[in-house]
């Protein structure tokens, strides 16, 4: 079964005119459901992550201020969300969804969350719309229950996963992979194990060819048993922050890329959605859904 974590809680409201496009949180889940992808029985609603499971990555005063809505206004605007208690347990929902999709990834393959992609919340501190690192959290637990021993972390979305590098910097059985924006947020980058910078304007073509170059690389040095995949589509044309001009047809294409390299090798993979800037609503969509397609394509 492709079992998916989905909640209404994903889809939090935020204040009018905020260019955060939550409405996806509520339509793909109908659009898996009307082309086949999924039926009704695939989709669980997460539990909130527990604090232990929390604590595993993030700081105790961070979390615990955090919890009690004491975040500094400065902390708020880096966060890029108005914080609210719905906020914070909508944090924990995601982060809960990609812990269980560790176990149901292991069971079948593949699991993912419609939400999720937290990469650039750090141990003490959130950014860029994002407050608790949800494979981050999730990749802790599978560690420390022994569910995993060596961990891949792709990360494609446009924006380096400069929280997921920093939290994993000093832990040898968890390998980030950033493949991003060379000019894109965050200005400041974090050392991933591996970084590959991409220039504005890089095309369907090249980003291919690198990616399959540098799949093949990272087996080369390290041999994991569990995947997490961060497969934000900002890395469209359309995308109005993303500046890497994938076509929708090159988006598909890097998925099914991925999923098929890691089944391929018998690698179970969790999946989250990570970015979606594009002005036409429909366009995210459509390369979310691809993202499950290719998923289902490559497992069932």
């Amino acid at each position: 079964m492709f079992k998916i974590a989905w909640s209404p809680d994903y889809a939090h409201p935020l204040p009018e005119g905020h260019r955060f496009p939550m409405e996806k949180y509520v339509l793909l889940p109908q659009q898996l459901k009307l082309e086949g992808i999924a039926s009704d029985q695939d989709f669980f609603e997460p539990f909130l992550a527990t604090e232990q499971q929390v604590l595993a990555v993030h700081q105790l005063e961070y979390y615990h201020r955090l919890r009690n809505l004491k975040l500094t206004k400065a902390e708020i605007r880096a966060s890029g969300f108005p914080l609210s208690k719905e906020l914070v347990d909508r944090e924990l929902c995601i982060a809960g969804g990609t812990v269980q999709c560790v176990d149901f990834a292991l069971r079948d393959g593949v699991a993912g969350n419609i939400a999720g992609g937290t990469h650039h919340a750090f141990r003490d501190r959130g950014e860029g719309f994002c407050l608790l690192n949800d494979a981050a959290v999730a990749a802790r637990y599978a560690l420390d229950t022994g569910k995993a021993q060596k961990i891949l972390i792709v990360d494609l979305d446009v924006h380096q996963g400069n929280g997921t590098a920093a939290i994993f910097e000093q832990e040898p059985n968890v390998f980030t992979f950033s493949m991003h924006g060379a000019k894109n947020y965050p200005m400041h980058k974090e050392k991933s194990d591996l970084d590959v910078a991409l220039p504005d304007g890089t095309g369907d073509k090249v980003y291919l060819a690198l990616l399959e170059e540098k799949l093949e690389e990272i087996f080369r040095l390290f041999n994991p048993d569990l995947i997490f995949f961060q497969s934000g589509v900002d890395v469209l044309e359309s995308d109005k922050l993303g500046r890497i001009n994938l076509s929708l047809e090159g988006c598909y294409k890097r998925d099914q890329l991925v999923f098929t390299w890691m089944r391929n090798r018998n690698l179970p993979v969790v999946f989250n959605m990570g970015g979606s800037y594009s002005t036409d609503l429909n366009t995210i969509i459509k390369a979310h859904t691809n993202t499950f397609r290719a998923a289902r394509d490559a497992y069932f």
